[in-house]
């Protein structure tokens, strides 16, 4: 960093996240590693000048954000369910399959800014292609994080839906990634 950059603040969010006594916890890093990533690929854009494709990558960015919130408390609603014992059945069912759908959308979302850096990858300034690059492996790692949570995921069969597409999704994502060779 230069003097006059702004810090990167995010010793406070490290500290929640290595936190036993705080929830967020893989899936919201998931969701935390894709908008690093969809911030990389909306610099790369603003600096080739392609604000279109800033813009696209600044709201996944966004959504990435606030599902790190959601898997949070999704998280510690079940958690919650499942420490209270009987009698909760139809809404511990919910609240898992809830706690599955969240990192689901984490994973689609990360292979979308994957997706987005391969599509970007000859536009942006030569300088920039190796940081689309590092952000794809970045959002596929993330992509593959949120699908291992969809499928231990207490309301996850094997054959599930939900299970399938975030493997595709997580799948997706690593296509790009081997596309730019090298990886």
């Amino acid at each position: 960093m230069t003097a006059g950059d702004p810090s990167l603040g995010i010793e406070g969010v490290l500290e929640t996240l290595g936190s036993p006594g705080c929830v967020p916890a893989a899936g919201s890093a998931a969701a935390l590693a894709g908008a690093l990533a969809a911030a990389v690929v909306a610099k790369a854009a603003r600096a080739s000048d392609r604000a279109g494709t800033a813009a696209q990558a600044v709201l996944l960015q966004r959504r990435l954000t606030m599902l790190a919130e959601h898997d949070a408390d999704a998280l510690a609603e079940a958690r919650r369910l499942l420490s209270a014992g009987d009698g909760h059945d139809v809404e511990l069912g919910r609240a898992l399959r809830h706690a599955m759908s969240v990192p689901g959308a984490i994973g689609a979302t990360c292979a979308d800014v994957a997706v987005l850096a391969g599509e970007e990858r000859d536009a942006v300034l030569p300088d920039h292609r190796p940081d689309l690059e590092a952000a794809a492996a970045l959002a596929a790692g993330a992509a593959h994080a949120a699908a291992h949570l969809v499928a231990v995921n207490l309301a996850a069969t094997p054959d599930d839906d939900a299970v399938t597409a975030s493997r595709a999704a997580a799948a997706a994502a690593t296509h790009v990634v081997a596309g730019f060779g090298g990886l």
